[in-house]
C-alpha cells in the first residue's frame, strides 16, 4: 500500500473543502459524533439504492436509421432513504416542487463533444420503487468504439445534484450473428447462470415490442417494463430436482428461467432455434446474442411459451409433414434473447449534511485477508475508490490506506473494539463492512467480516480453566496464532 503521507495524492480535487473535512475528522468530538451516527444507521439503515438494468450488447445504427437499444436501459430507485431525503428538502424549501427526482441518461462521451442524452422522469410503482427507462438511446456508425458505458446523472428538481452513475461495459455489434457460434470465440455466447431478457416483436415493428416480465407473481408480456431472468442449464436426465450445471447454453438444452427480482420460475423448458417461424428440433449449437428462439415445455406435446397481447400462454405448434425436424410456430412463440447486466449503487446521506454529489459511489467486488500476528490487513477490491474513504467494521473505523481506484487496504481492528475480549471469545462475531466518506456519507455493502473463536473455545468445550503464572506470554502466543488463522470472510449474496 502507499505510505500514509502519499495516500491522498491526486484524490482531493473531486471534493471541495476536503482539508477542512479531514481536520474535523481528527477532532475527537467529531469522531464520536460520527460513530454515534453510524450506530444509528446500523440500527435503522436508511439506504438509497440506484439500480441500472441494461443489455450486454447494443446493435449499431447505420445512416439515418436509429436502432434504439432493446431492451431499453432501466433505472430503479429503492430504499427508505429517498423518502427521508425528500422530506428534508421539502421541509427546507417549504414547498413540494423541489424534491422530485429527475435525471438524464446518455452514452459516455468520447472526450470531444457532449453525447445525446435522454431526460428521465421517475414514476412511483406499487412497491414504492421509482422507475424510469430510456427508450430512445442508440449508437451511430460515426462512433467507432467497440465498447461504451451508459452515464446516468440524477438531480432533485430543486437543482441539487445527487450524483453520476455508470453502467457496465456494453459491447457494440453490427447485427446478430448468423453463422454458427464457436466455443473458441465465446464473446457472444450465453453461459448458464447468466442473466437474459426475452422480447417479442411482431412483424419487426418497434411499437409492437413486448418483454417477458413478472407482475403479481405471474408471467406477463409488458410493453413498458422488462425483467432480467437467470438462465440456468438444467440436467435433463433428472426431471424433478433439476441440479443446475455450468457451461454455455446450446439449442436443445433443458433450461430454467428464474426472475432475478421475484424468484418466480417457469417450468423446465427446451430451448429451440427459430428459422423463418419454424422451431428447429435437430440443431445443437451455442446460442448467440439477439438470436430468435422458442421455448418448448419439457414433456409436453409441442407446447411452447407464447404471448397473447399482455398474457403469457402456451401455444401448440403444428408438425411439419415433410420435415420431421421442424415445427411451425406462431408469431407470439418467437422470442429474441439477449444478455443483460445490472449494477447497483447504494449510499445513505440521511445522517450527514452532504453538500457534494454522492458519486463516485464505490463498489466492493472482493476481499482479501493478508498478514498475521498482531496485525491482519484486509484488502478491499472493487471500483470507484478514492482517498477520502475509510473502511468501517460495524461502528469501528479502521486505519485505511488508499492504493488505487480499485483497491483499499486497512488494518483489521482487534475484536476488543466490539466489547469482546479475544481471550474469552466463545461465539463468532460478525460485523458489516461499510465505506464512509470524510463528510459522513455512508456506503453500505453486502460484505461482512467474522471473528471466529479458537477451536478450543467453542461452546461445550473447556475454556482455559487453569492459567499458569507466565500467562501473559502464553496468551500473547495464542493471540498471534488466533489472529493469523482465525479471521474469516463471508460474502452475503
Amino acid at each position: 500500500p502507499s505510505p500514509p503521507h502519499q495516500a491522498g495524492h491526486g484524490g482531493s480535487s473531486w471534493l471541495p473543502g476536503a482539508r477542512e473535512l479531514l481536520s474535523c475528522r481528527s477532532n475527537p468530538y467529531q469522531a464520536n459524533l460520527l460513530r454515534d451516527s453510524v450506530r444509528r444507521y446500523l440500527q435503522l439503515p436508511a439506504d438509497q439504492t440506484v439500480l441500472i438494468l441494461h443489455a450486454k450488447v447494443a446493435q449499431k445504427s447505420y445512416g439515418n436509421e436509429k436502432r434504439f437499444f432493446c431492451p431499453p436501459p432501466c433505472v430503479y430507485l429503492s430504499g427508505p432513504g429517498w423518502k427521508l431525503k425528500q422530506e428534508q428538502i421539502k421541509a427546507r424549501d417549504l414547498g413540494d416542487a423541489g424534491f422530485q427526482v429527475c435525471g438524464y441518461m446518455g452514452l459516455d462521451s468520447m472526450g470531444s463533444s457532449l453525447m445525446e442524452t435522454q431526460k428521465l422522469s421517475f414514476e412511483e410503482q406499487p412497491d414504492s420503487k421509482g422507475f424510469s427507462c430510456a427508450k430512445a438511446l442508440y449508437i451511430s456508425d460515426t462512433d467507432k468504439r467497440k465498447h461504451f458505458r451508459l452515464v446516468l446523472k440524477l438531480f432533485f428538481s430543486n437543482g441539487q445534484e445527487i450524483g453520476t452513475f455508470h453502467s457496465k461495459l456494453i459491447k457494440v455489434i453490427s447485427k446478430p450473428s448468423q453463422k454458427k457460434q464457436s466455443l473458441k470465440n465465446t464473446d457472444l455466447c450465453i453461459s448458464s447462470g447468466s442473466k437474459v431478457s426475452l422480447f417479442n416483436r411482431l412483424r419487426s415493428q418497434t411499437v409492437s415490442t413486448r418483454y417477458l416480465s413478472v407482475e403479481g407473481g405471474a408471467f406477463i408480456a409488458s410493453a413498458r417494463q422488462w425483467a432480467a431472468f437467470t438462465l440456468h442449464l438444467a440436467d435433463d436426465r433428472t426431471r424433478s430436482e433439476f441440479p443446475l450445471r455450468e457451461g454455455y447454453i446450446r439449442y436443445g438444452s433443458v433450461v430454467r428461467l428464474v426472475c432475478t427480482a421475484t424468484g418466480v420460475t417457469l417450468p423446465p423448458l427446451i430451448i429451440r432455434k427459430v428459422m423463418k417461424q419454424y422451431a428447429m428440433l435437430d440443431v445443437d449449437e451455442p446460442i448467440s446474442q439477439l438470436h430468435k428462439c422458442a421455448f418448448q415445455f419439457q414433456g409436453s406435446d409441442r407446447m411452447y411459451l407464447c404471448l397473447s397481447t399482455e398474457k403469457v400462454i402456451q401455444f401448440q405448434a403444428s408438425p411439419c409433414p415433410k420435415e420431421a425436424n421442424r415445427e411451425l410456430l406462431n408469431d407470439g412463440s418467437c422470442w429474441t434473447i439477449i444478455s443483460t447486466e445490472t449494477v447497483e449503487y447504494t449510499f445513505s446521506e440521511s445522517l450527514a449534511c452532504v453538500r457534494e454529489p454522492v458519486s463516485p459511489v464505490p463498489l466492493i467486488a472482493a476481499l482479501q485477508l493478508t498478514g498475521g500476528g498482531d496485525v491482519a490487513m484486509l484488502e478491499v477490491q472493487g471500483e470507484y475508490f478514492h482517498a477520502h474513504l475509510k473502511v468501517w467494521f460495524g461502528d469501528v473505523e479502521a486505519e485505511t490506506m488508499y492504493r488505487s481506484p480499485k483497491s483499499l487496504v486497512c488494518v483489521v481492528p482487534d475484536v476488543s473494539a466490539f466489547g469482546s475480549d479475544w481471550r474469552w471469545l466463545r461465539y463468532p462475531i460478525t460485523v458489516p463492512l461499510l465505506l464512509i466518506r470524510d463528510d459522513g456519507l455512508i456506503y453500505s455493502s453486502s460484505f461482512t467480516f467474522t471473528y471466529t473463536p479458537e477451536q478450543s473455545c467453542i461452546p461445550g468445550q473447556q475454556v482455559l480453566s487453569d492459567i499458569p503464572q507466565d500467562s501473559d506470554n502464553l496468551l500473547d502466543s495464542i493471540h498471534q496464532e488466533f489472529t493469523r488463522t482465525n479471521f474469516h470472510l463471508f460474502m452475503q449474496t
